[in-house]
């Protein structure tokens, strides 16, 4: 199976721990399996993988997640604009840890 991966290291995510009383929402809602679930609270295991959509932080009712929906994407494209970063590369990445589909260069960005 694929792992999606957005933009490294840019993504909004956070969890306060000490709010967290391990309910499960979070699992139940977040399409990229972005958390899991130990004794007493939840875990980020796959920061990257979040694409920001904002339904853990909407369905969290002690308000334990927070996330900014679309900036971080929208901030790594930025400074690709503004010659800060050249990878802006997203999406479904293969074995090979290439982006699916794309060859051209290397770490399959094109």
């Amino acid at each position: 199976m694929n792992t999606l991966i957005y933009l490294k290291d840019v993504v909004t995510l956070k969890l306060d721990e000490k709010k967290c009383v391990a309910c499960g929402m979070c699992l139940q809602v977040c399409p990229h399996r972005v958390f899991d679930l130990n004794n007493s609270s939840v875990k980020i295991v796959n920061r990257d993988a979040c694409m920001e959509c904002g339904a853990c932080s909407r369905n969290c009712p002690t308000e334990a997640l927070s996330v900014q929906s679309g900036v971080g994407c929208a901030a790594a494209m930025i400074d690709v604009l503004l010659g800060r970063s050249n990878s802006p590369c997203c999406g479904p990445k293969d074995s090979e840890n290439n982006l699916a589909g794309c060859t051209s260069k290397p770490g399959g960005c094109c």
